[in-house]
């Protein structure tokens, strides 16, 4: 496979090479029509399907690409990715209004990115905008062939030919979950109904109740072919730990209240000296607003709209091969996530200041040494020394923190003696000052001048 790609330059920014493993998922991606890619979360897939249409396009054999994924990724990952690696092609994201992606999916872009949701809006525009391939990154989204969500893309493969579908967990919740995505990609692998798949892997221990065959294993492999998978483990030259954004726009509720607090802010700073320890409580207001939930003067919690956030960290979770650290700042908050995580079926258990030790011992023990739970919502300041949380691979901060050395070790619960894994930490942000506090932690550069020049900035920028 990795000689198909034989003499293709490669376009990457200076200083940068593509690892092995992304050129061999590259050539293998280019060299069929309709594929999936299992390579687990943090190998570099986007790089790999940027790489491979490039080459195609370059050797005329498509013109237009469709990317389809989460909200969270559409810029931070593939716009972001696309600019560095594909620099020049013409590229857009089809996100807003229904005109706003009608015009997008009409223009004259090589490389489309557009959300799950807004793909059922532009149905007829994207069938006839003369895509040739269709990316569909996090594509275990598309498990449920009953949907609305499935059934639209299965109208719009009637006239596209490529299909590559990508996702580190293509069945991890139970095999049945092969069917949808086989159905799209290689439906001649499945028997033709449901039902009869089901029976294949699955067997009933009560009415309501199945459990995976012995043989559900083999079964789920042979149906999601042709596909390529590579783990991080497999992936040598990966560094230890790898970082990465995920977008989370706040929600018009959140953006009219987070706008109303900056300009109260401005009018209060106006001819008033900024204290570091004033402008480090002024900026966790707007934190509190971007993660859900504020604390007013009197001690109360006014709960905003946060389903982007939240939605973005399940993803994360749904996506990761392992086990994973959530860390939230605020308190009320954790209970908004554990709530909402706990509703989706992902257990979870909470360790911040309210939770006793001896608790918190047998809920550490259980992470580490048992099945569930599998994810632990943390406040950063109650576990960011001393733990050991290396049953987890991934860590999400569900906002930045205001300490560089919370930061550090937090992300040090699992960079520790007994990590097997290249571990992932995932930031994730609904603001400009988000992304700008996250950029200073990474790069140790938080203090008290910088938190003030932070919060000028944020005060200042009232449009």
């Amino acid at each position: 496979m990795q000689d198909y790609l034989s003499g293709y330059n490669w376009p990457c920014p200076p200083g940068l090479t593509p690892f092995n493993h992304q050129k061999e998922t590259a050539a293998f991606l280019a060299s069929h029509k309709k594929a999936f890619c299992f390579n687990e979360q943090g190998t570099g897939k986007t790089a790999s399907v940027i790489w491979a249409t490039d080459y195609l396009m370059k050797k005329q054999l498509i013109r237009r690409v469709l990317v389809i994924c989460p909200l969270s990724i559409m810029h931070s990952a593939w716009q972001q990715d696309l600019f560095k690696f594909a620099v020049h092609r013409r590229v857009d994201v089809a996100y807003g209004s229904s005109s706003k992606r009608k015009e997008v999916i009409k223009g004259i872009a090589e490389y489309v990115v557009i959300n799950f949701d807004g793909v059922e809006i532009v149905k007829q525009e994207i069938i006839n905008g003369g895509f040739d391939l269709i990316v569909v990154d996090e594509a275990s989204a598309y498990k449920n062939a009953q949907t609305v969500r499935w059934k639209t893309l299965r109208d719009i493969m009637k006239k596209v030919k490529g299909l590559w579908m990508l996702t580190g967990t293509p069945a991890a919740q139970s095999p049945v979950d092969a069917y949808g995505l086989a159905k799209l990609v290689s439906p001649t692998n499945l028997p033709m109904f449901f039902a009869e798949f089901k029976n294949q892997v699955m067997f009933p221990v009560s009415e309501y109740r199945w459990l995976p065959k012995p043989e559900a294993t083999a079964i789920v492999h042979k149906v999601l072919q042709p596909a390529i998978r590579f783990a991080k483990a497999d992936c040598l030259d990966l560094p230890d730990v790898i970082y990465t954004d995920r977008d989370a726009p706040m929600t018009p509720q959140q953006a009219k209240y987070y706008k109303k607090l900056k300009q109260e802010m401005l009018i209060e700073a106006a001819g008033e000296e900024i204290t570091a320890v004033n402008a480090a409580v002024k900026l966790n207001k707007l934190l509190q607003i971007a993660c859900g939930a504020v604390y007013t003067d009197n001690k109360e919690v006014l709960d905003f709209d946060a389903k982007n956030r939240l939605q973005a960290v399940k993803e994360v979770i749904e996506e990761a091969s392992h086990k994973v650290l959530v860390f939230v700042p605020f308190t009320h908050t954790i209970h908004i996530i554990n709530q909402y995580l706990t509703k989706h079926g992902i257990e979870c258990e909470i360790i911040n200041g309210d939770v006793p030790v001896s608790k918190r011992s047998q809920i550490i023990k259980n992470f580490q040494e048992k099945t569930n739970p599998h994810v632990l919502i943390i406040q950063p300041q109650a576990a960011s020394h001393g733990l050991t949380l290396t049953a987890a691979d991934t860590i999400v901060w569900y906002a930045p923190v205001t300490s560089v050395e919370t930061y550090l070790q937090s992300n040090a619960r699992i960079n520790r003696p007994g990590q097997k894994n290249t571990m992932t930490v995932v930031h994730i942000k609904g603001s400009p000052i988000e992304g700008e506090l996250y950029g200073m932690l990474r790069n140790n550069i938080v203090n008290h001048q910088k938190i003030i020049e932070l919060y000028r900035h944020e005060i200042d920028d009232t449009a």
